[in-house]
């Protein structure tokens, strides 16, 4: 009962704890690949020079995430129409954005946004899904789009491939 006066209380921090849970519900479940990166990983990385990067692609992602707090990732090929509709009944859209939408043979691709003021982007969240994979991407912190489709290049991690639509979406305008 508190726990529902409370949600109830704060919208942001029960829609941030539907993505944790949905998170939470499949990340043993071994048909699916999930990444993790902490807000403490992201300031440490933070407290790296960039000046001393020799890789000029690895400065530019180091540019990209020093301004993140938290990045997670489900991906699966399994069941992914299923995946889609359960988060897109769970995950309530209507505290964000539309940003893009995308939908190419039988593939959905959903990108909305929680601005935070003026030009900032506080999160960024991606779901895929009733294609080859289902993917669902949450990025927090202070977000240039721009510079987050340069990751989809240069971090191989599954489900972040389709941040190349923000590129070429971007280029279009």
């Amino acid at each position: 009962m508190a726990f529902a006066f409370l949600a109830a209380q704060n919208p942001a921090t029960a829609q941030t704890d539907a993505i944790s849970n949905y998170f939470e519900k499949y990340m043993d479940n071994e048909d699916f690949t999930m990444v993790y990166l902490s807000p403490k990983m992201f300031e440490l990385l933070g407290k790296l020079n960039l000046d001393e990067l020799e890789d000029r692609e690895a400065a530019e992602v180091m540019a990209v995430v020093s301004d993140l707090k938290g990045l997670r990732v489900l991906t699966t090929d399994i069941n992914t129409q299923k995946l889609y509709d359960e988060a897109m009944s769970l995950l309530n859209v209507e505290d964000y954005e539309v940003l893009m939408t995308v939908r190419d043979e039988g593939e959905n691709v959903n990108f909305w946004v929680k601005e935070g003021g003026g030009d900032v982007i506080n999160e960024l969240l991606l779901l895929v899904g009733g294609g080859d994979d289902f993917v669902l991407v949450s990025f927090v912190g202070n977000i240039n789009l721009r510079k987050i489709s340069k990751l989809a290049n240069s971090v191989d991690i599954d489900g972040l491939e389709h941040l190349d639509k923000l590129d070429k979406e971007e280029n279009q305008d």
